[in-house]
């Protein structure tokens, strides 16, 4: 399964003609949106499409909301 969420940034195998090839992303579910971080330029692919053209994710930094809870006194 292709694991993508809200804020990560996707490296793609070749370059966007702005020359970047990092992109955010800010859309998931069928289909998924992509921001270019260069330009700004905005795109949609479907997940087996954005899925052949990935090379790598990084995931953003998420907050842990499973933290350790702490005993009430």
């Amino acid at each position: 399964m292709f694991e993508i969420h809200l804020g990560d940034t996707v490296i793609t195998r070749k370059n966007h003609p702005c020359g970047g090839n990092r992109w955010e992303c800010v859309r998931t579910g069928a289909d998924i949106k992509l921001k270019c971080l260069t330009c700004g330029r905005v795109i949609m692919l479907d997940r087996e499409e954005c899925q052949k053209r990935t090379k790598a994710i990084l995931p953003a930094e998420r907050e842990e909301h499973e933290q350790k809870e702490e005993p009430n006194l």
